[in-house]
């Protein structure tokens, strides 16, 4: 694979051997990433499934099969990058299928679209002019983007603080003082403030009496057109504008430069092993992405692979033990989750406004980028982070024009 880093960071490739093994700080950044994409949106999971036809069982095998597929596949691409390479599942897409009548042929049909929706990511992959393509967004806009889709998280704490202000105060509290004294550990020691909030203030369910056992169910796949019209291509589409080209942005900005075509390919493949068990597809992150990318996975960027291993690891178990966790995050104040999420974004939604406005003659374009894409405007179902690089380009494309006429 092609991996580069920004100027300010080659020299620090050059140097030794980064430490074998994950930092505290990356284990930390791993687990709340994992956190985050689960709990956030496994409920639009489950209802975009069973919007398509899936009964609970095949549901069920469905956010399995996604959890495990998204959290092997970030294992399999970060260590073969060394980059970290965030996997989710596709979000918008499930929201999409939310919004989809069930076909003829039923959730078989649906599945057989998933097939294809998988066979598309790959041959995107495998399609060099894709790649040429995002890697000529300029860093203004890419950044401006990053900024875009992170404010929401990043105004988190804030909104927690009205909703819940004891517990949202005690977590904001611990992280502003951990910060002054070690940044490293105000991430870490703020999740396991929320942790042991989560589990003294509100009622977690018996695990112990919860069904850890996988419940994979195998679903024979059934092609159609209606099903290829309807489904396959609207979430091909929503997929890689949505979540893909958005995903390799962040790691753009962040100062990773992977070559997008294997990335795609290997979603595709992993897409394509989870939807004959109920899985719509997996692809790149963008907002996890930017946790385990950012520096306080690691001051050592070198490192920070590890923190999309760990997230890879935690929703692997997430999703062998998918009745327990979805109980007991469920049970979890999705607000105090959120809240700490934000805080670790902090860092990386500065870095992003700075260098999205450093250049003033991007700086229009990159102004437009963040206000569209923070919007949250979602258009033919694809989101804000999509259009606000098209209205974006479109505004750097005439200032281009402008000034060389």
């Amino acid at each position: 694979m092609n991996v580069s880093v920004h100027p300010h960071r080659a020299g620090a490739s050059a140097q030794s051997a980064p430490p074998r093994g994950p930092s505290l700080p990356a284990f930390a950044a791993g687990l709340l990433a994992a956190f985050v994409g689960f709990a956030s949106s496994f409920a639009v999971v489950i209802a975009g499934l069973r919007g398509v036809g899936a009964s609970q069982a095949e549901a069920a095998s469905g956010l399995m099969a996604l959890s495990v597929s998204m959290g092997l596949c970030a294992i399999v691409l970060s260590f073969r990058t060394r980059m970290p390479v965030s996997i989710a599942w596709s979000t918008p897409g499930a929201a999409l299928l939310a919004t989809t009548s069930t076909i003829d042929g039923g959730f078989a049909a649906a599945v057989g679209a998933f097939i294809v929706t998988a066979v598309l990511i790959l041959i995107a992959g495998l399609w060099k002019p894709l790649g040429r393509a995002v890697s000529a967004i300029p860093a203004a806009l890419a950044n401006a983007m990053l900024a875009g889709v992170l404010l929401g998280l990043c105004l988190a704490p804030v909104r927690a603080v009205g909703a819940m202000p004891l517990q949202a105060l005690a977590i904001v509290i611990t992280w502003a003082v951990m910060a002054r004294l070690n940044r490293l550990y105000a991430v870490p020691a703020a999740l396991l403030v929320t942790i042991a909030l989560v589990v003294t203030t509100t009622t977690v369910p018996d695990l112990a009496a919860a069904d850890l056992a996988p419940a994979a169910v195998f679903i024979v796949p059934d092609f159609s057109l209606e099903a290829l019209i309807g489904i396959a291509l609207p979430l091909f589409i929503v997929t890689m504008a949505s979540q893909n080209i958005p995903g390799l942005a962040v790691l753009n900005a962040n100062g990773y430069r992977p070559d997008p075509g294997p990335l795609l390919t290997t979603t595709g493949i992993f897409s394509l092993l989870s939807a004959p068990f109920g899985g719509h597809a997996v692809n790149l992150a963008a907002i996890t992405a930017a946790i385990c990318a950012g520096r306080d996975a690691d001051p050592d960027e070198r490192r920070r692979y590890w923190a999309a291993v760990i997230a890879g690891a935690v929703y692997v178990i997430l999703g062998l033990c998918a009745a327990a966790a979805t109980a007991f995050l469920a049970a979890s104040p999705p607000v105090l989750i959120e809240a700490v999420a934000g805080l670790a974004l902090l860092g990386a939604f500065g870095s992003a406004m700075m260098a999205a406005m450093q250049d003033a003659r991007a700086r229009d374009a990159a102004v437009i980028t963040f206000l569209v894409t923070a919007s949250g405007i979602s258009i033919g179902g694809i989101s804000g982070a999509f259009w606000g690089l098209v209205a974006g380009g479109a505004v750097y494309a005439l200032d281009r024009f402008r000034r060389s006429v």
